[in-house]
């Protein structure tokens, strides 16, 4: 990433979370300057949990803060906070486990998080940067969800491999990755039911979906991108850790960040489960699915 690029997502992240930056993250430099007493440090706690980190966290997060010495308050919390993050791969994501394999990305969430949303920016992102990808459309329990990412194939301008409505997700997925290796695909983006994590028979559907990626392309490894709705706070870490117990996640794309005043909630979910938080989104258009980076997030939160 070049100098520009770097100035470029810096300033889209600190407008992502402008919000959460005039809410919680001011009360907490207004807490936190000079040298805070035992009432503006329960404040912090106070603060830290309204912005949906969870009691457990923030009194961890406080108390850790609180030992430090050797730096000034602010810096502390600041340091304490990007110790919640996940450890971080070098390896690039997705996952291409070797050439002329094509790296799968199954994309889960509820309904009404952003999901296909943040399908059709994947494939832009993969896209623009020269790969060659394909959808699949393995939500076929919604007419309007096969037909929403036929519009953003269009838009994007890559391929859909899609059934009618009600069709077997997992014949979808099977055809999708016959297509792609036909054509020398890159990246293969499957699309899946929007599943409430208490409905059992749609999570069996899930690994009905991987048994078929694994029996067309034994060598595949697939990715397992959660798509949480930033508004959604703690519910969502629970939808999450359910998630994660059914269908092995292996990252986040937190939505919506720019609707909320409380971000709080991508350093509670990586603390909970080790999955880190890949993706943001922080806007309408296209380019406004950012790559996750926590010391870019906490230094634009604290401004």
């Amino acid at each position: 990433m070049t100098q520009t690029d770097q100035r470029d997502a810096q300033a889209s992240i600190e407008a992502g979370v402008a919000r959460s930056r005039a809410g919680f993250a001011t009360r907490l430099r207004g807490l936190l300057g000079g040298s805070p007493d035992a009432d503006a440090w329960e404040e912090v706690e106070e603060t830290l949990i309204s912005a949906d980190m969870g009691a457990e966290l923030a009194v961890g997060v406080v108390a850790r803060a609180r030992a430090r010495r050797d730096v000034i308050p602010e810096m502390a919390v600041r340091y304490e906070l990007l110790e919640l993050f996940a450890h971080r791969d070098a390896v690039p994501w997705p996952r291409k486990p070797a050439p002329g394999v094509p790296a799968v990305v199954l994309v889960v969430g509820v309904n009404g998080t952003g999901k296909t949303t943040t399908i059709g920016k994947l494939a832009h992102r993969f896209a623009s940067r020269g790969a060659r990808v394909l959808l699949a459309a393995g939500d076929t329990f919604r007419a309007a969800a096969i037909d929403q990412l036929r519009i953003w194939a269009q838009r994007v301008d890559v391929p859909l491999v899609a059934h009618a409505a009600n069709a077997d997700p997992s014949a979808v997925v099977y055809d999708a990755m016959d297509a792609a290796v036909a054509r020398g695909t890159d990246v293969v983006i499957v699309d899946t039911a929007g599943r409430l994590h208490t409905k059992s028979n749609l999570m069996e559907e899930l690994s009905k979906i991987r048994r078929t990626i694994a029996k067309r392309i034994p060598e595949a490894q697939p990715e397992v991108l959660f798509v949480l709705d930033a508004t959604t706070g703690q519910n969502g870490l629970t939808q999450a850790r359910a998630f994660h117990e059914s269908a092995g996640l292996t990252g986040i794309a937190l939505t919506k960040l720019d609707s909320t005043a409380r971000g709080g909630v991508a350093f509670s979910i990586e603390q909970a489960l080790g999955i880190p938080v890949l993706f943001v989104g922080v806007g309408e258009r296209m380019e406004d699915l950012l790559d996750f980076r926590p010391d870019d997030f906490v230094a634009a939160l604290f401004g």
